[in-house]
């Protein structure tokens, strides 16, 4: 039953909301559509399921008063050079993490996958919206021109390889693709990091130049085509989920009517909700159904010198300035949080 109560409620919170839906909808027929170029760091297979729903949707549903066109890694300017394009305002708007696109601020090297960080995708979200990054990383990028939108947690960090890998010794000499920090990170473990550009991976494993990857979870490497070029998906990962981000030249988003910066919000939410189960799901129905990949786990009695790496390794990191000691000491705090509250949040005390 409706009560009077409940309806001048809804009628309230609907008559709040009007305007601002009128003026998304409404166009003036003197006003030039509003175009925006975003590239994202995926290429077109992976930009399927990452980037491009959330785009169309904002396209559609603001219609002629704007339109954002996408890009795929590399198309417009190489991964490592989205920043500089996204600051100097030759592309509009970003989907990247901070580590891929090279972006000169102090979280940088959290970007991507910062070993041991996370180990669920929901860590993102609550890492940003409940334990302070979100502010942190605006702050940042505020100083060198560029707006911080938001962030969102991708899929897990696994080995996929040509060769199995049963123990540490098995990365020896390894030559991966991987994302910098990562890689500097892989290294003490004899893992050769190599960069290359995106869609150039596949073809380097089948010729013998790369001997595998540690860039995704097992849901890219079958949608992608990894899983068609290589043999073993090691089920150990040193990040339970990438930290990636929306970013927009601080300019344009200043420009943008208010009513349009946020639908772009919305649409990146959207986003990041939609991964969260494209991705959970994905892992493990691939690793029950798949049929590419053999499953390969290095013991975790072993493991554990990585576990135990990483932590080292982060306070590496908080020495270099005051900025990541305040993060490190966040996911230090969290972490530390989420091995209290115990299952399901945390099933060890590693």
């Amino acid at each position: 039953m409706t009560t009077r109560r409940k309806f001048l409620i809804t009628a309230a919170a609907g008559a709040a909301m009007a305007p601002l839906a009128s003026r998304v909808m409404a166009q003036s027929q003197d006003e030039p559509t509003i175009k925006w170029r975003m590239q994202t760091y995926a290429g077109a297979a992976l930009a399927e399921h990452v980037a491009k729903p959330a785009i169309d949707l904002f396209n559609r549903i603001a219609g002629d008063r704007m339109q954002i066109e996408l890009f795929y890694a590399d198309q417009l300017v190489p991964t490592g050079e989205l920043f500089r394009a996204l600051q100097r305002g030759t592309i509009d708007a970003v989907q990247s993490d901070d580590d891929s696109m090279a972006s000169p601020t102090e979280v940088t090297v959290f970007g991507g996958y910062f070993p041991f960080g996370s180990r669920y995708s929901l860590d993102v979200p609550v890492l940003f919206n409940q334990y302070g990054l979100k502010e942190i990383w605006e702050e940042e990028y505020a100083k060198v021109g560029v707006k911080h939108v938001s962030a969102g947690a991708w899929d897990p960090c696994h080995f996929v390889t040509k060769d199995p890998i049963r123990s540490l010794k098995d990365l020896e000499g390894k030559r991966i693709f991987t994302f910098p920090t990562a890689g500097r990170f892989l290294s003490q473990f004899g893992v050769v990091p190599v960069t290359l550009p995106w869609e150039d991976i596949e073809v380097a494993v089948q010729t013998g130049e790369l001997d595998g990857i540690a860039w995704s979870g097992i849901t890219e490497d079958y949608t992608v085509g990894w899983a068609d070029v290589t043999n073993y998906f090691l089920t150990n990962n040193i990040s339970g989920a990438w930290i990636g981000h929306f970013f927009v030249n601080m300019e344009r988003w200043n420009a943008l009517p208010e009513d349009l910066r946020l639908l772009f919000e919305v649409c990146c939410e959207q986003s990041h909700y939609y991964r969260q189960h494209w991705y959970w799901g994905g892992e493990a129905k691939l690793r029950v159904h798949g049929d590419k990949l053999e499953l390969t786990s290095i013991p975790d009695a072993e493991w554990d010198q990585v576990e135990n790496a990483a932590h080292a390794f982060w306070d590496e990191i908080a020495a270099q300035s005051e900025t990541k000691a305040k993060v490190v000491e966040i996911f230090k705090q969290y972490n530390a949080d989420m091995r209290k509250a115990g299952r399901p949040y945390r099933y060890t005390d590693a």
